[in-house]
């Protein structure tokens, strides 16, 4: 398995773990949600999606509705298919959600590691920034020796650009420091709700999206867009 196909199952098991959707939908959260899937067709999606049923980890099911198993034969269409996550593919994702090797680190990784930080335990969460940011501060380590030594080398253009490139990898790292914050700042209040707890203070209501009972970083935001009723259709 190729590393890219391997970032596309982990976030359609990822989106399906919401909830299940058609493969148009799919396909419409992974390019407006994920940047990093941009550009990829349902040549791409279809055979990653039957790779994850033959695993166990989807079930494909026809028409959403008793009605939309009437309709489509009056209408001359075939029926729409639903992909859903099984209960093993619910524990592989989550499986996945756990590792912070250095693949998570990776430019493209990182993007659909960081799309699901909602679904991530906090300790989790911090081991995969504070690896990025260590990546990129390699990065940008290099980056500077280079252009110490060719400087003098360079037309101006070039050297723009090799500037540019230093000047966006010094963003993010500001950024993961800002996340890194964050993170300890959520771990710090939660302390301090719990204590208070202990002293007959409630903490108030449960989060809704974590799978590990701990919030912190960035809000999630839903795509409520809808697939399109022509297709997604069995063969």
């Amino acid at each position: 398995m190729s590393r890219r196909s391997g970032i596309l199952e982990f976030a359609v098991l990822g989106l399906l773990r919401e909830s299940p959707m058609h493969g148009y939908e799919l396909r419409k959260r992974l390019n407006t949600s994920l940047g990093v899937f941009r550009a990829f067709s349902y040549g791409t999606l279809y055979p990653c999606l039957k790779t994850l049923v033959a695993n166990g980890w989807l079930i494909e099911e026809s028409g959403s509705t008793p009605e939309d198993a009437l309709a489509a034969p009056l209408a001359g269409r075939r029926a729409k298919i639903v992909y859903r996550l099984t209960a093993e593919g619910k524990e592989h994702f989550e499986e996945l959600l756990s590792q912070t090797g250095p693949d998570a680190y990776e430019d493209e990784h990182f993007a659909a590691r960081f799309a699901f930080f909602g679904q991530t335990s906090r300790d989790v969460r911090m081991r995969v920034l504070e690896g990025r940011r260590s990546r990129l501060e390699e990065r940008l380590e290099k980056m500077r020796a280079s252009l110490a030594r060719t400087r003098e080398r360079l037309d101006d253009y070039t050297l723009e650009l090799q500037r540019h490139g230093m000047e966006s990898v010094e963003r993010e790292v500001r950024w993961l420091n800002e996340l890194i914050e964050s993170e300890r700042a959520g771990r710090d209040i939660k302390g301090s709700a719990t204590e208070g707890t202990s002293r007959g203070v409630s903490d108030g209501p449960a989060p809704q999206h974590s799978t590990s009972g701990e919030t912190g970083g960035l809000p999630r935001h839903r795509d409520d867009s809808r697939p399109d009723p022509s297709d997604d259709t069995t063969t």
